[in-house]
């Protein structure tokens, strides 16, 4: 991809009023990052070798994509980051302040690496099992990390009331979805992905434990 269709691809994502904030020198930090992790995956293998040649469409565009769905500012926190994807998607391109959770060393060491030479001085690196992690976010993601009814399990002490989680699930999102209900209420609803056509991305508000009061 050009550079110019690779930003179209990114910038197609966003609504238009954060469309238009995007500058150039944000666009930039995207090449920046994405020339950092097909450096560092050669050292440790953070995404599929087979991926590199597709890596805007199947990596970053499809961690923009996620920032188009959430609406508001706030804070993010990205469970089993791994290399940054896709809570340094968002952070680059959002700007809000986000906690990208890694739990192993190289992985999280390549994170700080990333993060001090991109400047995100909003972005906190967590390198702990999520079970440990403290806080409270206003949006969670998480990307091939558990199924979503063990992925709520792991992390909802993260959330708050208003904790709006956007997860992408891949081609068996519709089943984890089911699935979960049996164990979580909440508002929930399914996102056609824009790089996967199969794909789908869980959006969820107001998780919480059937049963819970």
């Amino acid at each position: 991809m050009t550079d110019a269709s690779r930003w179209d691809a990114v910038l197609s994502c966003l609504p238009d009023p954060r469309r238009e904030s995007v500058s150039r020198e944000t666009l930039e930090q995207l090449d920046s990052f994405a020339a950092m992790l097909v450096e560092e995956n050669q050292s440790q293998n953070l995404v599929a070798a087979a991926s590199i040649p597709e890596l805007w469409t199947r990596h970053i565009v499809d961690g923009a994509q996620l920032l188009g769905l959430a609406e508001g500012q706030g804070s993010w926190c990205d469970i089993g980051s791994g290399p940054g994807l896709p809570g340094l998607v968002i952070a680059i391109l959002g700007g809000r302040p986000m906690t990208l959770n890694e739990p192993r060393k190289l992985r999280a060491d390549f994170l700080r690496r990333a993060v001090a030479a991109l400047r995100l001085d909003y972005v906190n690196i967590a390198e702990c099992k999520v079970e440990r992690l403290e806080g409270k976010f206003d949006f969670i993601t998480a990307r091939a990390v558990a199924r979503l009814d063990k992925l709520f399990g792991m992390a909802c002490h993260l959330a708050h009331s208003d904790t709006k989680w956007v997860l992408p699930k891949g081609e068996k999102a519709q089943s984890e979805l089911v699935e979960a209900r049996g164990s979580w209420q909440g508002s929930f609803r399914l996102v056609p992905s824009r790089t996967h056509p199969a794909s789908a991305i869980v959006v969820a508000d107001h998780v919480q434990r059937r049963g819970k009061r």
